[in-house]
């Protein structure tokens, strides 16, 4: 199973959101390439990038600090966040861009996610955000009454890589991944769930990992490692050795060396 950080932009800066909350926003760094580079030597092997500003915009707005975080690591990069038509798309790739993660088209033009998913097989993820089980849209700003277990089966259908599952009222939160949820909608899909909000600790990613094999494949960690909660050295390991055994009592509480 993937440990992949998150950086989340916002006006060019590494944030945090609460529970997808623009207002309540914690700046953890001014340079996001800073902070990719601290990841890749740290040992991620994957990093996942939102544009927060284009997310809002309906448009991409970070492409800058995107291309330079591309240039700078030689790990593979996913980018979600106001894309919405295909030249977003092929702009993000064509910067380096490995995958890049679809969430309001999916439930706006889910026509448009099958025609990329036929044009760019293998980079083309679906991030689905809910709040209770229906899908969020437009930055989080507007909940759909589309229930997100249907929303991911079809995207299976269409061909996308994997499913991005955020739990909303987890993400930011620290109060662990909900299991439940990520269980149910990978029993119900045949592609790789990528687990997003709420993870707190590498006792949360051994659950995860307890869960790989109903098809969860990846973990998104973001607030804890920025807090120090987690070390991303030691989640690497831990979930390589995949041992809770291995754990010693103190491990995760150290910040970031």
């Amino acid at each position: 199973m993937d440990v992949i950080p998150a950086i989340d932009i916002l006006e060019g800066r590494c944030v945090r959101l609460y529970q997808g909350d623009y207002a309540q926003s914690q700046v953890f760094d001014e340079s996001p390439v800073a902070v990719a580079r601290q990841w890749a030597e740290q040992g991620a092997t994957r990093l996942h990038l939102v544009d927060l500003d284009g997310a809002k915009a309906g448009r991409p707005v970070n492409q800058a600090a995107i291309e330079a975080i591309v240039r700078s690591v030689d790990i593979p990069v996913q980018v979600g966040g106001g894309l919405r038509d295909r030249s977003s798309v092929m702009d993000l790739l064509s910067l380096g861009v490995q995958r890049v993660i679809l969430g309001t088209v999916a439930v706006e033009q889910p026509e448009l996610v099958d025609q990329l998913c036929q044009e760019f097989p293998g980079h083309i993820v679906v991030g689905i955000d809910a709040r209770n089980g229906k899908v969020a849209t437009r930055g989080w700003l507007e909940t759909s009454e589309v229930d997100a277990i249907p929303l991911a089966q079809q995207m299976a259908d269409f061909g996308a890589a994997a499913i991005i599952y955020t739990d909303i009222h987890r993400d930011g939160t620290l109060q662990g991944p909900n299991k439940a949820a990520l269980r149910e909608l990978a029993s119900a899909i045949s592609i790789p769930v990528i687990a997003s909000g709420g993870i707190s600790s590498i006792s949360d990613l051994l659950s995860l990992l307890a869960l790989e094999a109903t098809g969860v494949h990846g973990a998104i960690v973001g607030r804890a490692l920025y807090t120090g909660d987690i070390s991303l050295k030691e989640a690497v390991r831990a979930v390589g050795q995949g041992r809770w055994q291995d754990i010693p009592p103190d491990f995760g509480s150290s910040a970031l060396a």
